[in-house]
């Protein structure tokens, strides 16, 4: 019945918006004399505002040796600044009713601030200083601190995490050795230990500059209010060196087995192909392609491993695109005494059909609907538009790429989809199984391939 009602309400949208025309996103776009980005979106719906901030770094930018230093600066962002030492930052936020936080993925490096609109000159006060004035602060009791906070959140995360390591080998099998995607966002230990204070000082004086940087606010504010504020907040801070991003070459993905025995009850198997990057050709049909697989309950492979066949007790399909490239995965639990080859049987009998046969009328339109809901729901909270008008304007150069976005999955067809399935997914791929310790006999086995 939630499917049903998400294609109902995407439906009605739909409806709505081609009444109304194209989907816009008004914002107006600035750049100080330093190369700040400034974009703005004006909704006074409500007295609130929101402040989100990219940092064009990621974990990607880092380099082989010297892992997780973007998601260690998203740490050390918070340990205070020259005019507002720790803990001012979260004390003067709280103060005037807003929140904080922040979050780091391959590609960048987000902080964001909501609250009431009259919190706004703090928030972009707050940015402002850290940008600025938080490098000469800096010390190696600050950063030792947040090392050892970031090295227990891998800890949590991965190593005494059930699964929790197959995401770490599983990236560096597909990507090649040095491919800016081939290790996690988090770091290695070794890295991390090997950090000084001097390594993190040159990754910030690199990376978080003005021209590195953009920021928006949406919310109920004044455009040229907003425009003033940020130039006399930020406008004094230096631009920083021009930037040599990676550029990786092209490469192809060979069938790999990979078994890990970890502290788990029920073997998992992943299956991962190398794909596209974000907003190229067949981005948006790979997307439909993974909600047609194991996007919700009457889908292809949840119905044959977990309902009809009773092999598994969940399956999961994505595409995870980027910005330089991207790999799409496909994930199913096995029931207690289930060997994963049984599994992958079932998963690559389910490909082979959606490769020849497209899918029905049905599920392509249940798929879209599914898919133009969750995009319209995205945009009901100030916060989550100011954070895709950040996006989209890494990405594309066009901030309000709402339509544009919107407009690609409408035009994917059931041949779409069965041809990406051809061209990606029965290709050469890495097949990860995790099993229970001493039970690698419940490990999926290398595909004979024709």
């Amino acid at each position: 019945m939630r499917h049903l009602a998400s294609a109902i309400a995407a439906l009605a949208l739909s409806s709505s918006l081609a009444a109304q025309g194209p989907l816009r996103v008004p914002v107006t776009v600035d750049t100080l004399p330093n190369g700040l980005t400034l974009i703005i979106h004006r909704d006074p719906s409500v007295p609130v505002v929101t402040t989100n901030v990219w940092y064009h770094v990621g974990s990607g930018d880092e380099k082989v040796g010297r892992t997780g230093f973007a998601h260690l600066f998203e740490h050390l962002m918070f340990m205070g600044s020259k005019n507002a030492p720790y803990p001012q930052f979260d004390r003067l936020l709280e103060a005037a009713g807003a929140n904080n936080n922040g979050s780091t993925n391959p590609d960048r490096t987000n902080y964001y601030e909501s609250g009431p609109a009259s919190a706004l000159p703090l928030m972009l006060w707050l940015e402002a200083d850290r940008l600025g004035w938080m490098l000469e602060t800096m010390d190696a009791p600050k950063v030792d601190l947040q090392r050892d906070v970031v090295k227990n959140e891998r800890r949590q995360s991965y190593e005494n995490q059930p699964y929790g390591l197959a995401f770490e080998h599983l990236v560096a099998a597909i990507y090649p050795k040095g491919h800016p995607y081939s290790w996690s966002t988090i770091g290695s230990m070794a890295d991390l230990s090997a950090a000084s204070l001097e390594d993190v000082k040159d990754f910030f004086r690199t990376y978080y500059t003005p021209n590195n940087a953009s920021i928006v606010v949406a919310g109920a504010v004044n455009v040229d209010s907003v425009r003033a504020l940020a130039r006399q907040m930020f406008g004094e801070i230096p631009r920083g060196p021009a930037i040599e991003r990676p550029r990786p070459a092209p490469f192809t993905l060979r069938d790999t087995t990979i078994v890990l025995e970890d502290r788990v009850q029920l073997p998992r198997v992943y299956l991962a192909w190398h794909a596209v990057p974000e907003f190229s050709a067949d981005d948006a049909a790979l997307d439909v392609a993974a909600y047609i697989l194991a996007g919700a309950r009457n889908s292809r492979l949840t119905q044959a491993l977990v309902f009809q066949r009773e092999l598994a007790t969940n399956a999961s399909a994505f595409n995870s695109s980027k910005r330089l490239d991207g790999d799409f995965q496909v994930v199913a639990t096995a029931r207690p005494g289930i060997a994963l080859d049984s599994l992958t049987r079932v998963i690559d009998a389910e490909l082979r059909r959606l490769a020849s046969e497209p899918p029905t009328a049905r599920e392509l339109e249940q798929a879209k609907n599914s898919i133009e809901a969750s995009f319209l729901n995205g945009l009901e909270f100030v916060d989550a538009k100011a954070d895709r008008l950040n996006a989209y304007y890494y990405a594309t150069g066009t901030p309000d790429y709402f339509q544009q976005d919107l407009d690609r999955y409408r035009r994917v067809t059931a041949a779409d989809v069965s041809r990406v399935v051809r061209q990606y997914l029965l290709t050469g791929r890495v097949t990860l199984s995790v099993v229970p310790q001493g039970r690698t006999n419940l490990a999926a086995t290398p595909r004979v391939t024709q």
